[in-house]
Formats: C-alpha cells, structure tokens, sequence
C-alpha cells in the first residue's frame, strides 16, 4: 500500500496519471462501475536471483451511476507463470471501504509479490448500495510480464 486518493468533481474529470513505459492499462465495467488498473514492475524492490518479483498497480474506480455504492470487500486471483493459482479476499481495499457517490472516483495503490517473472492477476470488488443490495464488479484481467519474460500462462 502506498498511497490512496480520493477525487471529487462535478463533472467527472480525468484522473492524470504518469506515464512510461510501463503505460499498459486494463479497464472493465460492470453496472455503472468503471475500474481501471495500471500495472508497473517495481524492479528496485524486486529480488530476482532470491525468486521475488515485486509488481505495483494502481486501480481507478469511477462511479457513473446514478445511485451512492460502497466498496465492501474484494477477492484477487493471481496466477504466475507456473500456473499457481493463489487467492486473496479481505475487507475493503488498502485499509478503506470507500464509498462512491453518483461522480465519484476512488484510487488506490498496491502491490503484489511474484515467484515468477511474469503472471496475472484478475478479481471483483463486492459493492453495497445505500439500499442494502449486494452486487459483485469485474476487475479486470491484467499481465504482469516483464519485458523479454517468458509467458506461460494458459
């Protein structure tokens, strides 16, 4: 966890971002629920001779409904390059359940550790509305692969 951002704004404006050559980005929506993530390799705290390969992505989640939803939980499935599958599910996201009303946009910052030089990454947020119903949000299926890395996913 890094850092967590919070934009307001009547329209909805653009978050900026920085860009590079790790500029891949990966978006899905499900209802009136936008999530982007943006995946970099964090080769500074990566240790590939000791089998440690660290990722960092960010994820944007924009709310264009109409109706004030609440991130309540999310479930992540990662998989690397040996076909290992490992699941991950916890309350909220950094810390936070950030609830997003009609316009709003929440991001946030994260990272996962890899044993592989490449992989993927894929999951859903589950989201409440004030109403009480429950509702699962795609994240989207994203790579984790190094330049050069063998990909061998299925």
């Amino acid at each position: 966890m890094r850092s967590i951002r919070r934009e307001t704004s009547p329209p909805m404006q653009r978050m900026r971002r920085r860009r590079g050559h790790d500029a891949a980005s990966y978006e899905a929506r499900t209802r009136d629920i936008v999530v982007r993530v943006f995946p970099a390799y964090s080769a500074e705290e990566s240790s590939p001779e000791e089998g440690l390969y660290l990722w960092s992505y960010t994820v944007e989640i924009e709310n264009h409904g109409g109706e004030t939803v609440t991130l309540v939980s999310r479930r992540w499935i990662i998989t690397d390059a040996l076909n290992r599958v490992n699941e991950v599910e916890g309350s909220g996201v950094v810390g936070e359940q950030p609830e997003l009303r009609p316009r709003e946009a929440f991001r946030y910052v994260s990272n996962c550790p890899l044993a592989t030089a490449s992989g993927a990454m894929r999951g859903s947020y589950q989201m409440v509305t004030e109403e009480g119903e429950l509702f699962e949000v795609e994240i989207p299926e994203f790579s984790l692969h190094l330049p050069g890395a063998s990909r061998k996913l299925n």
